[in-house]
């Protein structure tokens, strides 16, 4: 398995070189050269073999199979459900998909966790340390912090927007009470914390200096690993039974997942709508085929308040029919103007691909987490209440809906009690976090602030 970049300026690479570097060295996002061809679980196959297979085939020779159970068998053992993502019937022909039972209460928690052991693994066998470098919306930097903290091969340097995320997802960020996990509240917005990361990755001589990487969903082995239970959900309603996914947008990783595994063969056809908040530049992309960078605005979702969202460029080079060069023009122009028009030549193709998008105002998200709870019982978290929402708009069709519940209700207590009346508290197991000390440095939202930090925490190890 060889790996390249969208812009193509950079050469193929194995799959831990890809996932070790995050970005590769031109700007681009590596993907698979070739999509593997990989078998749908057996009946009763558990997650983590299922996971084991899957990995497996994007790593090539890179991990044998032994090593790659071990891996994927240390990465689920902290779930509290053993399903890992069980699903929910949330009404007729319609189920939700629980990717909330990690040890941070949040789907990132699936493909982190693996990516830590991964990580651990092969950098103690390369005799390296490395400092992994993380924008988040709220969710990423929590489940980062949850699968790196103690790390002896591992600085972690979390960058999130200063009071643009909710007190719980900052505690599980902030209290892990580890010396290599480091937290940066920038004074900022989340597009200008992922542009700070990007921009630092841009710089060679500073990237070997530190060993940068990165762990963010432009890390293809998180997109390799959210795979996974797009295949559990198809195996579970069955080898040939059509299905529509409804996922929670914002950067678009999650979605993306799903395309890779019907590519890999996993799912029986591809049909995907992403749930967007009020912070809509996807469904403005996916409607009319422009990107326009905009001011973000602040939403009940906030891990989804993002209006670059980085996984749209490999889902363009996939519509382009893999034209690198059309890529890295496309966004070189985008980084110039922050307003482009997407050649014919991509816009045709995007809209064949299965995706399609719906956005749910801060309103109307509101109000659906006060219908989910009326009717079922459930509290549900302002994230899996866009989707919930978007699936009850969708045409009606002969697929089973399958609504991405991407966070546990208690990562966002403010938010829940303002639409149901009633405050919802964290599971047993995650109540700690609650009571520790929090540690955590607010910057101005600059690079050269940033790059200062990361320098002078590689200087000091």
């Amino acid at each position: 398995m060889k790996y390249v970049s969208t812009r193509g300026r950079s050469a193929p690479v194995d799959f831990l070189t890809a996932c070790l570097a995050g970005l590769a060295p031109d700007g681009g996002l590596y993907v698979p050269e070739t999509y593997p061809r990989i078998a749908r679980p057996e009946p009763g196959e558990s997650y983590v073999a299922t996971a084991a297979r899957v990995l497996k085939a994007f790593a090539g020779d890179a991990i044998s199979e032994a090593e790659m159970t071990v891996l994927c068998e240390k990465a689920y053992a902290s779930f509290a459900h053993k399903s890992v993502a069980p699903l929910v019937q949330l009404g007729p022909n319609a189920f939700m998909m629980e990717l909330h039972h990690g040890p941070t209460l949040a789907f990132k928690d699936v493909a982190m966790q693996f990516i830590g052991q991964l990580y651990d693994w092969a950098l103690e066998r390369q005799g390296r340390r490395m400092t992994i470098v993380c924008a988040t919306s709220g969710d990423t930097g929590g489940a980062a912090a949850g699968a790196f903290a103690g790390s002896r091969n591992v600085d972690l340097v979390i960058l999130h927007p200063h009071e643009r995320i909710s007190p719980v997802q900052r505690l599980f960020m902030t209290t892990t009470g580890a010396e290599n996990v480091h937290n940066l509240a920038l004074e900022g917005d989340f597009d200008v914390c992922q542009s700070i990361v990007k921009s630092l990755f841009a710089e060679a001589g500073f990237v070997e200096e530190v060993g940068l990487s990165g762990v963010n969903s432009i890390n293809w082995a998180r997109i390799a690993a959210q795979s996974v239970y797009y295949a559990t959900a198809q195996a579970a309603m069955g080898a040939d039974h059509p299905l529509r996914f409804i996922v929670p947008s914002g950067n678009m990783g999650d979605a993306l997942a799903g395309y890779v595994a019907a590519r890999c063969g996993l799912l029986s056809g591809f049909e995907l709508i992403c749930a967007v908040n009020e912070n809509d530049a996807l469904r403005q992309v996916l409607d009319t085929g422009r990107m326009s960078r905009s001011t973000t605005i602040a939403t009940p979702s906030p891990a989804m308040d993002i209006t670059v969202p980085s996984n749209l460029e490999r889902v363009l080079y996939e519509a382009s029919g893999r034209n690198s060069e059309a890529i890295a023009a496309l966004y070189g122009a985008f980084a110039q103007s922050g307003d482009v028009e997407l050649p014919d030549t991509i816009k045709g193709p995007l809209g064949c691909m299965g995706f399609s998008a719906t956005t749910i105002s801060n309103g109307d998200t509101l109000a659906e987490m006060r219908r989910i709870k009326a009717e079922t019982g459930w509290a549900i978290c302002p994230h899996t209440a866009v989707g919930t929402q978007a699936a009850s708009r969708a045409p009606l069709s002969t697929a089973t809906d399958i609504v991405l519940s991407t966070a546990h209700a208690a990562k966002f207590p403010e938010t829940v009690e303002e639409a149901t009346g009633e405050r919802p508290g964290l599971p047993t197991r995650c109540v700690g976090a609650l009571g520790a000390e929090e540690h955590f440095s607010v910057l101005p939202a600059e690079q050269g602030a940033v790059r200062e930090y990361i320098l002078k925490l590689a200087a000091g190890r």
